[in-house]
């Protein structure tokens, strides 16, 4: 099982994932996408349940036309851990 970060590891996020914010309780971190349009929307969350397939370690999301919400937790853990941090970065990098 993976441990939960540290309040300290938390507070250290905002340098690492910029774009993603921990959330009230602490428990998850979040990021709203937008695209040009929902095909666009569409294919990146295939790009993203690719990746997150092969972690193992699958996102809570929504899509609503050329929005993409997507939360991050470890729900066996209870809380937030590096396999979340883990599959940010990855998602960020495909944006870039």
């Amino acid at each position: 099982m993976s441990l939960l970060l540290t309040e300290a590891e938390r507070n250290g996020l905002g340098d690492r994932l910029p774009d993603w914010t921990v959330t009230n309780d602490c428990k998850a971190i979040e990021r709203t996408f937008l695209f040009r349009d929902f095909n666009e929307a569409w294919g990146f969350m295939n790009r993203v349940a690719l990746v997150a397939e092969r972690m193992d370690h699958h996102p809570e999301w929504s899509n609503v036309w050329n929005t993409v919400r997507i939360a991050l937790s470890t729900h066996d853990a209870g809380g937030l851990t590096n396999r979340d941090v883990k599959l940010a970065t990855a998602i960020d990098a495909l944006m870039a």
